[in-house]
C-alpha cells in the first residue's frame, strides 16, 4: 500500500509539473540583437562597404537591437541595402570579394554571443541586376556553448539560411533591401501539445489510483 501511495503522489506531482511546463513553453519568447560592435564587413571594421570599380555604389547593413520574438519563429537578423544611384542596365559597379561578421547576442541568456561569418566572391551590380550573394557558416549557434564566442546560449538555437542573395538597387518591395533570414527555437522542450497529453495521462493515472483505493477502502468497511 505504501508503494502504491507513493506512485499516486508521484504521478500527480509529475502531471502538474508537466502542465506548468507546457504553459511555459507555449508562451516562450527570446530577445536578441545583431548590433554588436564587431558586426560588420571585413572583420567588423564597418557597416558600409564601398565598391571597388565602376560607378559609385555601397552595400550597407542595418542591424537589429533588442528584438523580441516568440519561439519557435522565423526572424530576421538585419537588412542589407544595396545603393547605386548612377547604375544603369549597361553601366554598373563591381564589388571585390568580402566577408561579413554577423554577431548574434542572446540577450535572454545573459548576453551570450556567436558569429555567423558571411563570405562573398563579390560581383557586378546594375540598376536591375545583382550578382552578389553571401554564404553563411556556421548555420547554427547554440545550444550551450556550441559555436559560441562568449557566454552560454542555454537551450537557445539561432539558425540562418545557407546564403543571402543581395537584390538589385531598384528591385524588391523596399528598393535594394535584402533581409537576412533566420530561425530561433529552444532545445529539450517538448511541444506543448505533447506535454499536455503526457501530463493529462499522469494526472488521470493518479486520479484512477485514488478512486480505486477509495472504493477498496469502502468495500473493506462493509
Amino acid at each position: 500500500m505504501k508503494v502504491m501511495k507513493r506512485l499516486v503522489r508521484a504521478a500527480s506531482i509529475a502531471g502538474m509539473a508537466i502542465f506548468m511546463a507546457a504553459a511555459s513553453a507555449s508562451a516562450a519568447t527570446i530577445t536578441y540583437s545583431t548590433n554588436a560592435a564587431n558586426t560588420g564587413f571585413n572583420g567588423g571594421s564597418s557597416l558600409t562597404l564601398d565598391n571597388s570599380a565602376g560607378v559609385a555604389a555601397t552595400l550597407a547593413f542595418l542591424p537589429n537591437a533588442n528584438t523580441s520574438s516568440g519561439v519557435p519563429s522565423n526572424v530576421n537578423f538585419g537588412i542589407f541595402t544595396l545603393a547605386c544611384p548612377s547604375c544603369t542596365t549597361e553601366a554598373g559597379a563591381s564589388f571585390s570579394p568580402f566577408t561579413f561578421d554577423l554577431v548574434i547576442t542572446d540577450v535572454t541568456h545573459g548576453g551570450a554571443t556567436g558569429t555567423f561569418v558571411g563570405t562573398s566572391t563579390g560581383g557586378a551590380v546594375f540598376s536591375n541586376a545583382s550578382l552578389l550573394t553571401i554564404d553563411w557558416a556556421p548555420l547554427q549557434l547554440g545550444p550551450g556553448v556550441n559555436n559560441a564566442t562568449g557566454g552560454n546560449f542555454g537551450t537557445a538555437i539561432f539558425s540562418t539560411t545557407v546564403f543571402t542573395g543581395i537584390v538589385a538597387p531598384n528591385s524588391g518591395s523596399d528598393l535594394g533591401q535584402s533581409t537576412v533570414q533566420g530561425f530561433v527555437d529552444f532545445t529539450a522542450i517538448p511541444e506543448p501539445a505533447t506535454l499536455s497529453l503526457v501530463g493529462g495521462a499522469l494526472l488521470g493515472l493518479g486520479m484512477l489510483r485514488r478512486k480505486g483505493r477509495s472504493r477498496q477502502q469502502g468495500s473493506d468497511a462493509r
